[in-house]
């Protein structure tokens, strides 16, 4: 039946620590980007039959797709250690430098955000990805000289959210560049389930399905609001997350049956209310509801435009029809009661 509870799969005693744990550990336990698991698991595979290091791989994508937790899958399937860091973090390329002369034989190293790299930084890091070798520059000025020394053959995982900001050099030297697309909501479904399952969270199908349809196609958002509901369902409710508590949890928590949370409302609301429906630059449209340009832009917009509310046209921000209904407002009539304006020639 569908009102069953769902008897989660088993879960390594490993997962059962922490709900740091979450995320998959294995190819196998991660849900959903079907082909790119296809992809990965031939390369890895074929990288394991050699008995050396995978080819160098970059995900591209949305924040919260699993571009960190794929790094931990490759190295849980090479058997090697994982090494963390990130572009920001990498300032100068003696930086990189310390973290290359410690890596071993087959590590794997994960850049996140690795178009925020510093060019100086990138120039060390050519000849390391392709040539497996260090150049150092030893003293300064005329006494300066530079030496080459050899790295282990190590995998570099990179993960950006803006795959046009990485220089055309840079992403060359990966051997597979791929993309993480938005899931649906039978694999959502599928990760709130497991996660339920390590959390110890009484959820029923149709629970997991709610929280999976306003997750905005994002397991790190499903997981979040798994949390959220499961408080709820232990303060309010006898703990378990059905329909009707997910339902209400949710409302609670000020997120809508299309997963826009009080922001993504606020941000409509003052495109229609405001400025008429706009169109309206995206600086005033930031400045109205106290956001920075850059956190609308890349944050809420992007989901925004998916779900049909929101349109970017060289004027500015627009709202579509399907905005103004989900705010209960009515849709204003096109070109509105004002007269065109004058042509060229009156």
């Amino acid at each position: 039946m569908r009102d069953e509870l769902l008897t989660p799969e088993p879960i390594e005693p490993a997962e059962l620590s922490d709900e740091v744990s979450l995320r998959p550990k294995s190819l196998a336990d991660f849900v959903g980007q079907a082909e790119l698991k296809e992809h990965l698991s031939i390369i890895l595979e074929a990288a394991r039959r050699r008995g050396q290091a995978s080819d160098h791989l970059l995900f591209a994508g949305p924040p919260g797709l699993g571009k960190t937790t794929l790094a931990g899958i490759v190295a849980t399937e090479m058997d090697a250690t994982l090494h963390v860091t990130s572009g920001p973090a990498l300032e100068r390329g003696g930086d990189l430098a310390a973290i290359l002369s410690q890596l071993a034989e087959g590590d794997v190293l994960f850049i996140d955000e690795i178009h925020r790299l510093s060019r100086a930084v990138e120039e060390v890091l050519y000849p390391a990805i392709e040539d497996f070798q260090l150049d150092i520059v030893l003293g300064k000025g005329p006494a300066a000289r530079s030496i080459r020394m050899d790295v282990p053959r190590f995998t570099l995982v990179g993960a950006t959210t803006r795959t046009g900001l990485i220089t055309g050099p840079l992403r060359d030297r990966f051997g597979l560049v791929a993309r993480l697309d938005y899931y649906d909501p039978a694999d959502l479904e599928s990760i709130v389930v497991r996660a339920a399952g390590i959390l110890d969270v009484r959820a029923d199908e149709r629970g997991a399905a709610e929280i999976a349809r306003r997750a905005r196609g994002t397991p790190r958002i499903a997981n979040r609001l798994l949390r959220r509901v499961r408080d709820f369902a232990e303060v309010r409710g006898n703990g378990l997350v059905d329909e009707a508590m997910a339902h209400e949890g949710l409302r609670v928590f000020g997120v809508d049956h299309l997963g826009l949370d009080k922001v993504d409302r606020a941000l409509l609301s003052a495109l229609c209310r405001r400025f008429g429906g706009g169109p309206v630059g995206l600086s005033t449209l930031a400045i109205s509801i106290s956001e920075p340009t850059e956190t609308v832009e890349d944050v809420y917009e992007p989901f925004l435009i998916r779900e049909g509310l929101l349109m970017r046209t060289p004027r500015g921000r627009v709202a579509t029809a399907a905005a103004w209904q989900h705010l209960g407002l009515a849709v204003p009539p096109v070109g509105g009661d004002e007269a065109p304006p004058p042509g060229l020639f009156g």
